[in-house]
């Protein structure tokens, strides 16, 4: 059987629709697909009200399409029409942005409103990458992002704080376990000049974190404070996905210096974008800026564009809550198989399209991060003596 387009719309043809009533194709529920090197991509249209319940429909249109000879893989998402579309339903009226909260001041400004946040020795700036949820693609935009720096001629390091998921030993090709400086704290690893801690350093790969909160948090502080990271411009922090304990805690202990929000460009993925967004202003952190991943798809061999999943949906996002848009970053085989194979198209391929994305990307942070830097240091009340 040969894997083409129309092979898998008839294998999708199986897949009720949402109502059991007809089936996605002949609803009209399926996008654009595009099939590349054995994995297969488009998305599902339904009502964002319905998002949640659907789950089980978008599953079994992977397992559907995943069941085909020659299939390796598949990435289908949930999307929603704005207007309209999916089956008639209407997204919920989109409430009035919330005004930008001002940057944080020092310890004074911060009095009775949540505990001083303890500065990391040697390090600037903390900079986290968050999502509200996962799949979006954080992790690779992070380890980009911080070997962007790295070629801006900062000092940089990385911190996997993604304990149930560490990514960064495959990212960036490390194998083995840190060492220890004094018996007590750990040196981090290092590739490509960036400085790298990873729970994934400590366990197997295939070792499950079978944690609950409370240890999560612990092990998140003894990876910050107990290694030996030296002197650091930035720190980047690969924060866990979601708005749950792990993140609270990074969010409301650690002196973030700013946060970016990695999100797609569909709907249902800014729902959850927008909650992580949220968390970071109510406990005083500064927004740097969205980032729209996997924004279209570039075919390798015509050089054709997708909107598999919508696009511009981060863009419109950002204007609508007043927080800088950092950039699009498009679906290319080049990121993934340099990813697979832990050499990141930053540093493989620094002179490429792609990595020329994430290099303005990079200086897009360095600028807002000094902006914030700055503005939380006019707002610190100055000590005069008489």
């Amino acid at each position: 059987m040969t894997l083409d387009r129309q092979t898998v719309i008839d294998r999708l043809k199986s897949v009720k629709g949402p109502n059991l009533e007809g089936d996605i194709v002949s609803l009209g529920l399926v996008s654009e697909i595009f099939i590349a090197d054995g994995k297969v991509f488009f998305s599902i249209t339904v009502p964002s009200s319905r998002a949640q319940e659907l789950e089980p429909l978008r599953q079994a249109a992977e397992n559907a399409v995943k069941s085909l000879p020659g299939v390796k893989g598949a990435v289908v998402a949930l999307t929603a029409e704005k207007q309209g579309g999916g089956m008639g339903a209407t997204p919920p009226p989109r409430p009035k942005p919330a005004p930008q909260r001002p940057m944080p001041g020092g310890p004074a400004a911060q009095a009775g409103q949540q505990p001083a946040k303890q500065d990391v020795p040697g390090i600037k700036a903390i900079v986290a990458v968050a999502s509200g949820k996962g799949g979006v693609g954080k992790s690779t935009t992070a380890v980009n992002l911080a070997l962007g720096l790295k070629m801006l001629g900062l000092r940089v390091g990385i911190l996997d704080a993604d304990i149930y998921g560490p990514s960064m030993p495959r990212l960036l090709g490390l194998t083995g376990k840190p060492e220890t400086a004094d018996g007590k704290t750990l040196k981090p690893m290092e590739a490509f000049g960036v400085k790298v801690m990873s729970m994934g350093f400590l366990v197997e790969e295939d070792t499950p974190m079978i944690w609950r909160g409370p240890m999560v948090v612990s092990a998140l502080r003894q990876m910050l404070r107990d290694v030996a990271w030296g002197e650091l411009d930035v720190l980047v922090v690969d924060m866990p996905p979601g708005t749950g304990d792990a993140q609270l805690t990074m969010a409301q202990q650690v002196p973030l210096a700013g946060a970016v929000i990695v999100s797609t460009p569909q709907d249902l993925a800014l729902i959850d974008a927008r909650k992580g967004l949220n968390m970071f202003r109510k406990v005083d952190v500064p927004l740097l800026g969205i980032v729209e991943n996997m924004s279209y798809f570039l075919a390798p061999d015509t050089g054709a564009r997708y909107d598999i999943f919508g696009h511009g949906g981060a863009k419109n996002e950002a204007e609508r809550l007043g927080v800088p848009f950092l950039g699009e970053v498009p679906l290319t085989m080049d990121v993934r198989e340099t990813s697979d194979a832990g050499t990141p198209v930053v540093a493989s391929n620094p002179e490429g399209a792609q990595a020329k994305v994430y290099r303005d990307i990079a200086a897009k942070v360095q600028t807002q991060l000094a902006a914030a830097m700055q503005s939380a240091a006019d707002e610190t009340p100055a000590i005069v003596f008489d």
